[in-house]
């Protein structure tokens, strides 16, 4: 017998062989662009907040309702009597609403929001103080 019969026999190689326990048939994960989880998942769950898309959209469908609802009450105000600090308090507040439209448009809906609250608040302050 020779030295090489006596020397165990190797394993043959190819792909249904491993070449140890350690190792795994696929590419190592914890290596490569996609990171040590694989690749990214394209499904992944939804944001609990609102989207700017959603958000810009609410923010045009409050100030568009409030300006309706500031032109109705300019007429109700103005039928009971004329004034031009009637005029000029829901003047302001129709003029407000517009720029707060204008502002969700471009993006700007956490400034339009502030900004429709205020007039809203400043507004009816304006109705019961200075008008009243």
């Amino acid at each position: 017998m020779s030295v090489s019969d006596q020397a165990p026999p190797e394993q043959p190689e190819g792909p249904d062989h491993s070449a140890g326990p350690d190792r795994s048939e696929g590419p190592d994960r914890s290596e490569g662009p996609e990171g040590p989880e694989g690749p990214e998942d394209p499904e992944q769950p939804e944001r609990a907040g609102l989207t700017p898309r959603q958000a810009r959209r609410l923010r045009i469908a409050a100030a568009s309702v409030l300006m309706g609802a500031a032109a109705v009450l300019l007429g109700i105000r103005l039928a009971s009597r004329s004034s031009v600090l009637v005029v000029g308090v829901y003047g302001l507040l129709l003029i407000l609403c517009g720029l707060v439209i204008e502002l969700s448009r471009r993006g700007r809906t956490r400034l339009g929001s502030y900004l429709l609250g205020t007039g809203l608040v400043a507004a009816l302050l304006m109705d019961v103080v200075v008008l009243s």
